[in-house]
């Protein structure tokens, strides 16, 4: 079977499906009430990204991180503060998660077209899906009408919930598959990491699980030494240096799958997915052919973005994201 028609099949299935995990949500939900909010974000971006070329990676880990704890809510987005002392921020596993004041900035120029109609949650993820567009991927449909959360889950709770660096396959595919996501989708939202940097401190962690002095997974003894060379054990600056995750890091493209093929995976997940039975043919599949990549990857993005959301008087429009 073409693998066109299964991502086909799939986004059907996707889209007669939203009602079950996204009830609610729709591609005109603003229509009526800011029906420019897309094109304001979008003009917003664009200065945005050329000033600092980091930010997109930065917008789609935000969306990432948010989504995975109790679905996308802008939680995230609320400071620490009295009330909130040990917020979602506060979990270790969202160190190096930035770029939260990006949204704050687009709110307010939404709100000064759309008084009190467009969620920080669907900022955050119109945020996203132009991070992805805007670096060279595909550009993403997604359905709008989240609400803000009223409550800001616990560190605690974000670090059961957000995936550890040092996660491999079998952990990957189980957190994605609470999303509704298939194999093959799970092996494409990984595609995400073709933006961006590891921090040596999460490097690290695979460094230290490697057995007989060498680490597991493919990977090439010359870039095992260039990852011991540039973060090294006992670093005290390993919280401020990074690797590239590919060497078009600016570039959403299908680079990530090719340089893992060629054991230059980062992450203990990008190694493993080379290897595995169940992820390999989806990886040589996206590594060979980009338009493939970027529909399965579309398709996981709207799962993640629309799962577990609140709608109608579940939530609420906040006025600043930043607080509840």
């Amino acid at each position: 079977m073409d693998p066109r028609a299964v991502v086909a099949g799939i986004s059907l299935l996707l889209f007669i499906s939203i009602g079950a995990r996204g009830e609610g949500l729709s591609y005109n939900f603003y229509e009526a009430s800011c029906a420019q909010v897309e094109d304001i974000v979008r003009a917003a971006l664009g200065p945005i990204f050329l000033s600092d070329p980091t930010t997109p990676a930065a917008l789609l880990r935000l969306m990432f991180h948010d989504c995975q704890v109790q679905g996308c809510d802008a939680s995230i987005l609320v400071d620490s503060s009295e009330g909130y002392a040990s917020s979602e921020m506060a979990s270790g596993r969202n160190f190096g998660v930035r770029k939260r004041e990006t949204i704050g900035i687009l709110k307010t120029m939404v709100e000064a077209e759309c008084p009190k109609q467009v969620s920080c949650t669907d900022i955050l993820v119109l945020a996203a899906r132009e991070a992805v567009a805007m670096s060279g991927g595909p550009e993403i449909k997604v359905p709008l009408g989240r609400r803000d959360s009223i409550v800001a889950p616990s560190s605690k709770l974000a670090d059961s919930l957000l995936s550890a660096a040092n996660i491999g396959v079998d952990g990957t595919l189980h957190v994605f598959a609470k999303f509704g996501m298939t194999i093959e989708e799970s092996v494409a939202i990984l595609g995400a990491h073709t933006l961006g940097v590891t921090h040596c401190s999460n490097v690290l962690n695979r460094l230290n699980e490697a057995e007989d002095g060498h680490i597991k997974g493919t990977i090439t003894p010359g870039f095992e030494a260039f990852l011991r060379l540039n973060c090294p054990q006992g670093s005290l600056a390993s919280n401020l240096t990074f690797v590239l995750n590919d060497p078009t890091t600016a570039t959403f493209d299908n680079h990530y799958y090719s340089n893992a093929i060629g054991g230059h995976g980062v992450l203990r997940v990008d190694a493993e997915m080379v290897m595995d039975p169940r992820t390999a043919p989806a990886v040589q599949q996206f590594a060979e052919n980009e338009d493939y990549f970027f529909e399965a990857f579309s398709s996981a993005f709207v799962k993640l973005s629309s799962s577990g959301v609140l709608i109608g008087d579940q939530g609420v429009v906040r006025e600043s994201c930043n607080a509840i």
